[in-house]
C-alpha cells in the first residue's frame, strides 16, 4: 500500500517566503516592536487574510521569522575544553559583531517579558544557542577537565555572559585576548 504524497503548492510557498522575508527585514531593521502585520502585508503584497491563514497571530509569525535568525554551531571536539571553548566563543564573538541576530535578540528578550508565546520561543532559542556550550562542558566534566561539582549552567554563563555584556551594554570589541581571558576565568 503506497502512502499518498502531499503536493506543495508553489504559490503558497512563494507567498510564505515573501511574508517571512519581509518580517525578517522588519525584525532586523526595527526589532520585534517594529514588526507590523499591516506593513508586512503592504510591502510583501500578500493579503492579511492569507498571512493569518498561515500564522494565526502576530506572535506566531514572529516566532517563525525568529527561528530563521541563524544557525547554531556544532559542539567542536578539539581535544581540550580550552580549544572547544575558544572555537565556540570565537564563533559567538563573530556572530554578535556581524550577524543580524546580534541586534535583534535584545528586542526578543524584551518582548518575551510581556508575551507568553514569545517567552516560550525565546527560551527555545536560548536553549538552542547554548546547547553546544553545554555539550563541551559535559564532555570536559567526563574527562576531568572541570570538577564534577560545578554546575554546567554556571560554567556556560561564565563563558558566554561577558560576550553579551560587551555587545549590548559596554559596546566593546571581543578579540582573541578577551576570549582567552574569559576562558581562563570561567574554567579555573
Amino acid at each position: 500500500m503506497s502512502v499518498p504524497t502531499q503536493t506543495v503548492d508553489k504559490r503558497v510557498e512563494r507567498s510564505k517566503a515573501k511574508v517571512l522575508a519581509e518580517t525578517y527585514r522588519q525584525l532586523v531593521q526595527s526589532g520585534i516592536a517594529g514588526v507590523s502585520v499591516d506593513e508586512v502585508s503592504r510591502i510583501s503584497g500578500i493579503s492579511k487574510t492569507t498571512i493569518y491563514r498561515h500564522w494565526p497571530s502576530r506572535s506566531a509569525l514572529l516566532i517563525d521569522a525568529c527561528s530563521r535568525l541563524g544557525g547554531t554551531p556544532v559542539a567542536p571536539d578539539t581535544g581540550s575544553l580550552r580549544g572547544d571553548a575558544r572555537a565556540l566563543l570565537s564563533h559567538l564573538a563573530h556572530q554578535l559583531q556581524t550577524a543580524n541576530w546580534g541586534s535583534v535578540y535584545p528586542s526578543i528578550i524584551d518582548a518575551a517579558e510581556r508575551d507568553g508565546e514569545l517567552s516560550t520561543m525565546q527560551a527555545a532559542l536560548h536553549k538552542t544557542f547554548m546547547a553546544p556550550f553545554e555539550a563541551i562542558i559535559e564532555r570536559a566534566k567526563a574527562k576531568g577537565e572541570i570538577p564534577p561539582g560545578r554546575l554546567t549552567n554556571d560554567v556556560v554563563a561564565l563563558l558566554v555572559g561577558p560576550f553579551f555584556f560587551r555587545r549590548w551594554f559596554a559596546k566593546e570589541g571581543m578579540d582573541d585576548r578577551f576570549i582567552d581571558a574569559v576562558i581562563e576565568a570561567a574554567i579555573r
